[in-house]
């Protein structure tokens, strides 16, 4: 599903920065997998050039057997509505919009009619909760329904893969298990491959597996099994070897 092959990413500038060094990676469909490793190890980078954001200085990336970065800007734009979902940390809502009309803005932007939109936003809503608020405008509603907005927005296309930055890192515990719980769900009904970067070990113990990052390099990977409590001990050993700033342990919630 995802290939990633001995991608590298070196910023130029007066002194070149090298962010990732030789990481392979990948996925198979249906895989929920979490990356984390300290601030600064490369793991937003690797999060931006799967997503198309960014592009490998050395290496390939190649989703569902193609590669994205050797498209067309028009080729790439469709392939990143139609193929990639997006969750992040901050929502990225349109506050001028209803909830309604966030969930269908990519269906929007391809041109879908309107009756079609409605009856995929009214399903989506239904197995999100959120039916309940679909006409009420972003500022209106809690965080934790923000993000579910969030993630059914990024669903209503039916995306290949899925990619989270950091989505409870703007959540309280409740709201946080809510949406993590609702992400699992959504992996193992539809199939849809996810991949998670977050500084959470909580969040991330719902992953199959964790892969780690430490200063641009592959540093280890840990599989979940039958036992989400022993994982999310397994994340913690794993983090406090990595070492990293304080701040990277500060969101564990038990």
């Amino acid at each position: 599903m995802l290939n990633v092959k001995e991608v590298s990413k070196i910023y130029e500038g007066k002194m070149a920065y090298r962010a990732l060094t030789d990481i392979n990676l990948t996925i198979e469909t249906g895989e929920f997998v979490g990356i984390m490793g300290p601030s600064g190890s490369g793991k937003t980078t690797l999060l931006n050039m799967i997503a198309t954001i960014d592009e490998p200085t050395t290496g390939e990336i190649l989703i569902n057997e193609k590669n994205p970065h050797k498209l067309k800007k028009d080729a790439l734009a469709k392939f990143r509505r139609q193929e990639l979902g997006f969750v992040f940390q901050d929502f990225n809502l349109l506050h001028t919009l209803t909830v309604e009309e966030n969930i269908v803005l990519p269906l929007t932007l391809d041109g879908t009619k309107v009756k079609v939109m409605k009856n995929k936003a009214n399903e989506i809503a239904e197995k999100l909760g959120i039916t309940h608020i679909m006409q009420k405008r972003t500022y209106e509603i809690s965080g934790g329904q923000a993000q579910r907005v969030a993630i059914a927005r990024a669903m209503i296309h039916t995306p290949k893969l899925l990619l989270a930055d950091e989505p409870t890192g703007n959540l309280d515990s409740k709201s946080s298990k809510d949406v993590m719980e609702m992400l699992q769900t959504i992996n193992q009904k539809e199939r849809t491959t996810m991949m998670l970067v977050t500084h959470d070990p909580q969040a991330a113990s719902y992953c199959n597996r964790v892969v780690f990052i430490r200063d641009g390099k592959f540093y280890s990977e840990i599989h979940r099994g039958d036992n989400r409590q022993a994982f999310f001990q397994k994340i913690i050993d794993t983090l406090s070897l990595l070492g990293g700033d304080g701040h990277d342990l500060s969101s564990i919630r038990l």
